[in-house]
Formats: structure tokens, sequence, C-alpha cells
């Protein structure tokens, strides 16, 4: 996530926007846990927080996320790797699930619905994986959307803070 200053003010980079795409299912489980058991791929916690444009966190947002998993597959059948939740009232989220592969011409990623309580900002966006090479082919990669991960020892913990615009 950007910080841009100026003279005036501190403002935050707006999140942005990246196409759904053709996987996404209407319905899906309220769960921190989206990863079921024997799921391919490493094991990822995502964290981060929503914040609107001056930095201030947003409680109640909702996240829809949905991915492939560690082999390049989504789960079209049932909802796998699929969920969503709320930010907390410091407008934190975490989501425990598995590392994304690539498929066809797409980098691995993670896609995302968010939408505010007041219903004022609503977002579909992708969050990438760094040092992918296939990042550089995708046209879909949007270098403001990339996580910072960093190994751990039971798998990969990943980062992103999301930025939206809510109504004054």
């Amino acid at each position: 996530m950007a910080m841009v200053k100026n003279t005036q003010k501190a403002f935050w980079v707006l999140t942005p926007p990246v196409e759904e795409g053709p996987y996404y299912k209407v319905g899906s489980p309220a769960r921190k846990n989206i990863a079921e058991p024997g799921t391919a791929g490493t094991k990822l916690i995502l964290e981060g927080r929503v914040l609107d444009t001056n930095g201030r966190p947003l409680s109640r947002v909702w996240l829809d996320f949905w991915h492939a998993d560690g082999r390049g597959y989504y789960d079209n059948e049932g909802f796998n790797l699929r969920g969503h939740q709320f930010t907390d009232r410091d407008g934190r989220y975490r989501l425990e699930t598995v590392r994304p592969y690539q498929y066809l011409f797409r980098s691995p990623h993670i896609h995302v619905k968010l939408r505010t309580r007041d219903g004022s900002s609503f977002l579909t966006t992708q969050l990438y994986l760094p040092g992918e090479k296939s990042n550089e082919t995708d046209p879909l990669f949007q270098n403001l959307t990339v996580m910072d991960v960093t190994d751990t020892p039971g798998g990969q913990k990943a980062t992103f803070d999301f930025v939206v615009e809510t109504e004054k």
C-alpha cells in the first residue's frame, strides 16, 4: 500500500480494481479458514486492514475471497478456497488459506470483493504474489495489488492493506 505526501496533507492511494473473472460464486460461507483439509498448496496466512483514503480503519467491511489451489484449480462445485468475513473494529482481517498456483496465462492471485458497511464503496480486485515471473505477462496484473510475503516455519505470511474511498 502506498502513502503519498504533499505539502498540505498525507493520503493513501486507492486500491485499484481488477476484474472479477469467470470463477466467482455467490453465497460463500462466512469463515476465516477457507482451505479445506487436503487442499493442495503451501499454507498461507493473509492479514491486513481496510482503510479510507485518510488512513482511518474501516470496521464491518465485508470481504469475499476466492482463488485457485496450489495446482491451479478452482473448486467450481463446492466452496473450497471460498469464503467471506468482516473486518473488526480496527479494520483488520485475517484469512487462512493456501498459496495459489498459476494457470493458463494467469499469475498466482487471490480474488477479493469488498463492500463497506454503509454501501458507499464496493471494490473487486486481485492480490498478487511478489517475484512471480508470470506477473510480467499476466494482462490483469496490477503492481499496486502485490502482497508482502514472508516465509514462516509452517508456510508463508502475506500482508495487504486495502484503501477504499468512502462517501464524505
